[in-house]
C-alpha cells in the first residue's frame, strides 16, 4: 500500500482501492468524518469513518490535534467540498491531543495569541500558507540565481565589521561580563576575548559578497542578519533574512535591470506554483478590508498588487524629480503627509514612497540618484559630489522593497568618505584590497526577504512571516 500526501490524494483523477495517509485532525464531527491534514496543501481530505465497527474508545482518541495513520479506499466524495474522500478500513492514533488543552481548536484566533503558540500556529490555514509561501519563495530565489549564473556563497555571521556603520550590532564575546579584562586607558580589552578582536552579528553580507563578486563575477548571498534596533514595530525585526547579490563590471542601471527582471521572476514563481495559498490569503485580506473605514481600503487585491509588480515596467526617476513631484503634490500642499517635504535632502518615508507608487505613477518606481549624506559609504559618487549612484525599488502598500548602488570602485575617493565618517582604514583592509588590484565598476541591492514575504502573502506585521520572531525583549521559542 502506498502512502500519499494529502495534496497528491486530492489532485487524483481516478479511485484508488487502497490508500495510506498519515497527518493531524483538523476536526471530527458526527463520530464519522475525520478534516486530516499533514501540511502538504492548505485543504483538508475527509476520512469516512464506520463508526458502527469501529472501538469506542479509538473514536474517543480522534480528537483535534491528534496524529493518525490511516488507511483506506479512496472514492468519490459524497458531500460537497471536495472531490475525493477516503473511506477508512484502518485507523490507528499515532499521538494523543487534550482535547482541552490543545491551543488551536478550530476557531478564529488572533495573531498575538498565535505569536504566543508560534510552535503550533502553522496548524491554522492562515500560518501553513503563509510558510509554504516563504518556502516556495526561498526556493525561487536560489533557482532564479542558479539559472541566471550566479554563484552561491555563505558570509560571515560573525563579523569585526559594520557594513551600514549605524553602529546597531549585537556583541559576541566569551570575555566575564562581570569582571572583563581592562586595558591601560580602563576599557575592555577585546584583545583577550576568543576572536582577539571586537566582534558583532553581522548586519549584511554586502561587503564580503563584493570580495567574491570580484572573483567570480557574479555571487549572491541569501542568509541571516542581525540588527540591534530597539524598535517595537509591525515592521522591524532583530533577525532577519537578506537576499544580497553582487556583480562585476555591472553599473547602476544593469543592477536596475537585475533587481526588476529578479523581482517579476520571483513574484511570477508564486503565481504559478502557490495558487490555493494564494487564493486564500487574498480572501482573508478581502475580508479583512471590508472591517476598515473606507478611506484606508487598498485599491488592489493580494493577487492584483503581483500582477501590478509583474505587468508594469518599472519607472526609474531621480530622487531630485521625486522630490520636486512630492512637493509639488496636492497631500504636501495640503499638510496631509506626516512627514512634509520641504527641501532637497530629505530622507523620504514609507507615505512618500506609496505616493509615487499608488498615486503618481502608478507603476512600481526605481528612485536614483540619492544625496550622498544619508546613503552608505559605500556607494559610488557622482560627479556632482553630492549625490551617489543609489536606487531603491518601491513597490504599493509597501514602500521600499530593495535598496541598492552601485558601488564606488575608485580608492581615493573611498578612503576619503570613510575618513570622514571616522571609519578606520585598517579595519576594512581587505575591502580597500579590492580598489587596489584590479579594481572594476560592480554593483549590487540588498532585499528584506522577510518584506518580499510580506508582500506576497498580504500579512501587516513582520512578526507573521518569520517562524519564530526574534524582537525586543522576545528570544522565545
Amino acid at each position: 500500500m502506498q502512502l500519499y500526501s494529502v495534496s497528491q490524494l486530492l489532485k487524483q483523477e481516478n479511485t484508488l482501492p487502497e490508500v495510506e495517509v498519515k497527518g493531524w485532525v483538523r476536526t471530527f464531527r458526527a463520530n464519522r468524518f475525520i478534516a486530516l491534514n499533514d501540511g502538504s496543501t492548505l485543504k483538508n481530505i475527509q476520512c469516512v469513518v464506520d463508526f458502527e465497527n469501529t472501538d469506542e474508545d479509538l473514536l474517543k482518541r480522534i480528537t483535534t490535534g491528534a496524529a493518525l495513520h490511516i488507511k483506506g479506499e479512496l472514492v468519490e466524495s459524497q458531500g460537497k467540498g471536495q472531490t475525493v474522500e477516503i473511506l477508512v478500513n484502518d485507523l490507528e492514533v499515532l499521538g494523543d491531543s487534550d482535547p482541552e488543552a490543545y491551543p488551536i481548536q478550530p476557531k478564529k484566533h488572533s495573531f498575538e495569541f498565535l505569536r504566543e503558540n508560534a510552535h503550533l500556529r502553522t496548524r491554522t490555514n492562515t500560518f501553513s500558507a503563509v510558510m509554504r509561501l516563504r518556502s516556495t519563495l526561498s526556493y525561487a530565489i536560489h533557482k532564479y540565481f542558479n539559472d541566471n549564473g550566479f554563484y552561491y556563497m555563505h558570509t560571515p555571521i560573525i563579523t569585526g565589521s559594520d557594513a551600514e556603520g549605524a553602529g546597531e550590532m549585537f556583541k559576541v564575546t566569551k570575555l566575564d561580563d562581570k569582571n572583563p579584562p581592562l586595558d591601560e586607558h580602563g576599557n575592555v580589552d577585546y584583545s583577550k576575548d576568543f576572536f582577539g578582536k571586537e566582534t558583532n552579528l553581522t548586519v549584511s553580507g554586502q561587503l564580503e559578497a563584493e570580495t567574491y563578486a570580484m572573483s567570480l563575477g557574479k555571487v549572491y548571498t541569501f542568509g541571516p542578519t542581525f540588527r540591534a534596533e530597539n524598535s517595537n514595530t509591525s515592521r522591524h525585526l532583530s533577525e532577519f533574512w537578506m537576499i544580497e547579490p553582487e556583480v562585476a563590471f555591472m553599473d547602476l542601471p544593469g543592477n536596475m535591470d537585475l533587481a526588476e527582471d529578479f523581482l517579476k521572476y520571483v513574484l511570477n514563481y508564486i503565481l504559478e506554483n502557490n495558487k490555493d495559498d494564494l487564493d486564500f490569503l487574498e480572501q482573508r485580506l478581502i475580508n479583512e478590508e471590508k472591517t476598515k473605514p473606507q478611506a484606508e481600503r487598498s485599491d488592489m487585491t493580494l493577487i492584483e498588487k503581483l500582477k501590478f509588480v509583474i505587468d508594469n515596467n518599472f519607472k526609474r526617476v531621480s530622487y531630485t524629480e521625486a522630490i520636486d513631484i512630492l512637493r509639488n503634490s496636492k497631500p504636501n500642499k495640503k499638510k496631509k503627509f506626516k512627514f512634509p517635504i520641504n527641501e532637497w535632502g530629505s530622507d523620504l518615508q514609507s507615505e512618500h514612497e506609496r505616493f509615487l507608487v499608488e498615486k503618481h505613477f502608478k507603476c512600481p518606481v526605481i528612485l536614483f540618484d540619492y544625496p550622498a549624506n544619508i546613503k552608505a559609504f559605500y556607494m559610488r559618487l557622482n560627479e556632482d559630489g553630492k549625490t551617489v549612484r543609489a536606487m531603491d525599488i518601491l513597490f504599493p502598500g509597501i514602500g521600499e522593497m530593495v535598496g541598492g548602488s552601485q558601488r564606488e570602485e575608485r580608492l581615493e575617493v573611498l578612503k576619503e568618505k570613510m575618513a570622514a565618517l571616522d571609519i578606520p582604514e585598517d579595519e576594512l583592509w581587505w575591502y580597500l584590497d579590492l580598489r587596489k588590484y584590479g579594481t572594476a565598476v560592480h554593483s549590487g541591492f540588498g532585499l528584506g526577504f522577510e518584506r518580499l514575504v510580506m508582500f506576497v502573502t498580504g500579512m501587516g506585521n513582520i512578526r507573521d512571516v518569520i517562524p519564530y520572531p526574534r524582537t525586543p525583549q522576545n528570544a522565545e521559542f
